[in-house]
């Protein structure tokens, strides 16, 4: 087994064991939201499996994973904070009245396992980008350094600004639309798009890394069309006052200047 099999099969072994066991926790606490705190340890937990499994370049296989490491453990302990005591989320609880008695088995593969798939592919920088020795860390490299600071500001200083924006009474009702969301309606969005760009970048400078590219074309895409901005738009269109105004104004993802009416 080569040092690439060896790493995406260690890799898929130990995201199917996590999600394994944070379904079985889920059953016990009657919460499937607990799915979202676990998407960002499952990528500290892939990237350090991988720097133990991978023999590749040491420069580029312990900036991968730190800056993995960084970004979801961040992400993880913000979602922590926030969700946990506050009850399962309404996604889940649409999912749960839907299929009554069924719903334990059918999370596992709807909930648990299709985010322990995209898990794997998103993460395909971060393993494939330590499998190789040559050549070495350099221009690519720290260009992705800089992009992936870029995606954690404004991921980490977006969740700030709106945790602070619903902290005061005052703001009940209104629409976020100060600092960083100024520029766009999904700041933290654009700034996780950034960050695995930039893992991406990294893990580019090897010839297999190349391919790595598939996993922030995918997370891109998740976050603009899918999961991410899309979805939370048209919740928000339909019970936030102010919000068409807003959605008028501001960027839907790339930060901009905002659009006079």
């Amino acid at each position: 087994m080569d040092g690439a099999t060896l790493v995406l099969v260690g890799v898929a072994v130990a995201i199917t064991c996590m999600m394994l066991a944070v379904w079985g926790v889920s059953l016990a606490m009657r919460d499937a939201s607990i799915v979202d705190i676990a998407w960002g340890s499952g990528f500290v937990l892939v990237a350090w499996v991988t720097y133990w499994l991978s023999d590749g370049n040491s420069t580029r296989s312990l900036l991968l994973t730190l800056l993995t490491t960084i970004w979801g453990g961040r992400l993880a302990f913000y979602l922590a904070k926030r969700n946990l005591g506050h009850g399962e989320d309404f996604r889940y609880q649409s999912m749960r009245r839907k299929h009554g008695d069924r719903f334990p088995i059918v999370s596992l593969y709807t909930v648990f396992g299709v985010q322990g798939l995209l898990m794997f592919i998103v993460s395909l920088p971060v393993q494939l980008g330590q499998v190789r020795t040559e050549p070495g860390f350099g221009v690519l490299g720290a260009l992705g350094v800089l992009v992936w600071s870029v995606g954690l500001y404004f991921e980490a200083v977006g969740d700030a600004q709106l945790a602070r924006f619903k902290r005061d009474p005052a703001n009940k009702g209104l629409v976020m639309n100060q600092g960083l969301w100024r520029y766009t309606r999904h700041p933290n969005y654009f700034g996780d798009a950034c960050v695995w760009w930039g893992l991406g970048l990294i893990a580019a400078e090897s010839s297999i890394g190349i391919f790595g590219f598939i996993g922030p074309v995918v997370m891109t895409i998740l976050l603009v069309k899918v999961s991410g901005a899309a979805m939370l738009d048209r919740a928000l269109l339909k019970r936030k006052p102010g919000y068409e105004e807003y959605v008028a104004t501001t960027s839907g993802f790339i930060p901009r200047p905002p659009r006079r009416r």
